[in-house]
């Protein structure tokens, strides 16, 4: 049974300071069993050459796309990244970088998810292909 967008467990308070989608100024800004659409800023998040650096591609594609997982999963299983492929079409300069991801496909063992980011003008920037594992138990944190 699919879970909620309200009702996504919150991260444990003690991780977070730590979370890369805070570093990176991510933000969610649809979350529903169709698609999940975040954000990210390029100024903070660039290669030495001054354009978007492709991790942080990599890293809004699966934040957007593992979220979209999760509403799937959750509360019953875990899911977990387990592959994620992204093709790099342009430079994103300035701005933001949204990205949306629609499910592939959804399983009760894995989903997979493509995800699609474009620069302010609506230009595809990146696309991306996320499979989750989808867990029977929490994964262990120390």
């Amino acid at each position: 049974m699919p879970i909620d967008p309200a009702a996504l467990p919150e991260m444990h308070p003690e991780h977070a300071a730590e979370q890369l989608t805070s570093r990176m100024g991510i933000e969610i800004l649809k979350a529903s069993l169709d698609e999940v659409v975040g954000r990210m800023p390029v100024e903070g998040n660039r290669q030495p050459y001054g354009l978007l650096h492709g991790g942080a591609n990599a890293v809004l594609a699966e934040t957007v796309g593992s979220t979209l997982s999760a509403l799937h999963a959750m509360p019953d299983r875990f899911p977990v990244g387990l592959e994620l492929a992204c093709t790099h079409h342009r430079s994103a300069t300035a701005g933001y970088v949204t990205g949306t991801a629609r499910p592939i496909h959804v399983g009760r063992s894995t989903s997979t998810t493509e995800i699609v980011l474009v620069d302010d003008d609506g230009r595809r920037v990146c696309t991306a292909k996320l499979t989750c594992l989808h867990r029977d138990t929490r994964p262990l944190v120390s």
